[in-house]
């Protein structure tokens, strides 16, 4: 067995939690957030959208299936830190090739387990998400509240630029394939027929490997690029990806994407979907817990059809600041109404809140990166 140290979670309100340390030991400070998902955990953790966040886990028994490569959204674990009921230390999987304790101790990542991560979960849904600060080098309580009160808030904080890359780079075709690309067909886009454009907020692997299937050819670029440099790749369609924190901490994103609008076909999926929204003139707002999950339901209104889709997101776009003339909305999601989808009236513009690229469904929401090429194809035969 593991040698356990002890280990304390405290609240910016002064609520706090003991337990045992898994992973690395030190001290964490982010944003504290609760994910439902039973399974997942590693797409999760290595998500960069979660850059500047505790996570919290609020199915009990996190681990069971190890960890492995191809399961990777990025480089490795991107949040500050892992919180759960029971973390595993076997796993039963043929796929699993380390267990997530020493997942955690080989990318420095501080795990605390023993937590009561119903009570926490409840509170977090009753005052919001709050900052939090995890240790297991100092155990006193107030010091540690004196720590995280001075930790820098996630609202104004530029997240992007410690996820994006650092210059851009091309994606080549590999032989990965999806039979269920599109809900029960094959796919039938030629290889490389389409050249995307990925402006790289925090992109999550899933994103790339699916435009790959789709028959594009990729082009990933940071997220300071400004229009005119996005535009000489000459690409078929730009697709805004996912990334983390507060769509309005990223000003030099929005200008880009103003100067994009028109140019070429557009998709953008979660903090993609917020700067779009305040491109188009829309504002956004601060969720109270956000919605990170696996199992949300959003509905597609011209349709009636509902997806069943993953989330990570802790900001949304208000509605009632969009030019209703111009936008479409195309998706609410069906727990509390909020913007899960908008379409320009006019241009090839699209986006959605959800991550389609996930597979909670399990392939509820691929139409929509087929939908994304078709609109490359009308641009391109226009």
């Amino acid at each position: 067995m593991e040698k356990t140290t002890a280990a304390m979670l405290v609240l910016e309100d002064g609520r706090s939690f003991e337990g045992t340390s898994f992973g690395c030991h030190g001290e964490a400070a982010g944003e504290l957030v609760f994910n439902t998902s039973m399974t997942g955990y590693q797409e999760i953790l290595t998500d960069p959208s979660y850059k500047g966040q505790i996570v919290t886990m609020t199915y009990p028994l996190i681990g069971n299936y190890g960890v492995n490569r191809e399961d990777m959204e990025s480089s490795g674990p991107q949040v500050e830190a892992l919180v759960v009921k029971e973390c595993s230390q076997v796993f039963g999987n043929w796929r699993g090739r380390e267990d997530l304790g020493h997942f955690l101790r080989d990318h420095n990542i501080i795990g605390i387990q023993g937590i009561d991560t119903r009570s926490l979960t409840k509170h977090i849904r009753t005052s919001g998400a709050m900052k939090a600060i995890v240790s297991t080098q100092d155990l006193h309580r107030r010091r540690l509240l004196e720590k995280v009160r001075s930790a820098p808030d996630i609202v104004g904080r530029d997240l992007v630029r410690e996820v994006t890359c650092s210059r851009p780079y091309r994606c080549t075709s590999d032989t990965e394939s999806d039979p269920w690309v599109d809900g029960g067909g094959m796919a039938t886009a030629t290889p490389n027929i389409f050249h995307v454009v990925v402006v790289d907020f925090g992109v999550k692997q899933s994103i790339l490997k699916i435009l790959r299937t789709y028959g594009c050819s990729i082009t990933v670029v940071p997220a300071s690029s400004s229009a005119d440099e996005i535009l000489c790749h000459n690409p078929d369609g730009i697709l805004l990806s996912n990334g983390p924190g507060d769509p309005e901490a990223v000003p030099y994103a929005i200008d880009t994407v103003r100067g994009l609008v028109g140019r070429k076909p557009i998709f953008g999926i979660c903090l993609g979907h917020q700067i779009m929204g305040l491109a188009l003139g829309g504002r956004t707002f601060k969720l109270k817990f956000g919605h990170r999950g696996g199992n949300h339901p959003v509905k597609e209104i011209r349709t009636g059809r509902i997806s069943i889709t993953a989330q990570n997101h802790g900001f949304c776009v208000d509605p009632d600041s969009l030019n209703k003339h111009l936008i479409e909305i195309t998706h609410i999601n069906l727990n509390d109404q909020t913007v899960e989808g908008m379409a320009h009236r006019e241009l090839p513009i699209h986006s959605v809140q959800y991550h389609p690229e996930a597979s909670p469904g399990p392939h509820d929401a691929r139409y929509l990166f087929s939908g994304f090429v078709k609109a490359m194809e009308r641009e391109k035969n226009a």
